[in-house]
């Protein structure tokens, strides 16, 4: 195959592809529904047995700072 072909072929992970298919159960679990689906999420989030870590919540007032 030439550098051109092998440049135009998809890359395919099938770990990747089965945590996309997961998700999108889930999702549909949740009927389609950010909200309930960030909810679900979050009441199995202390069940996991790892810890769960929380961050501040920004201030909209304040400036971001540089990276």
């Amino acid at each position: 195959m030439t550098e051109a072909g092998k440049q135009n072929q998809a890359w395919h992970d099938p770990i990747v592809t089965e945590v996309r298919h997961v998700r999108e159960e889930l999702f549909a679990a949740a009927g389609c529904d950010i909200r309930e689906f960030c909810r679900r999420l979050r009441e199995k989030q202390p069940r996991s047995g790892h810890p769960v870590v929380t961050r501040v919540p920004r201030d909209p007032d304040r400036p971001r700072e540089a990276a």
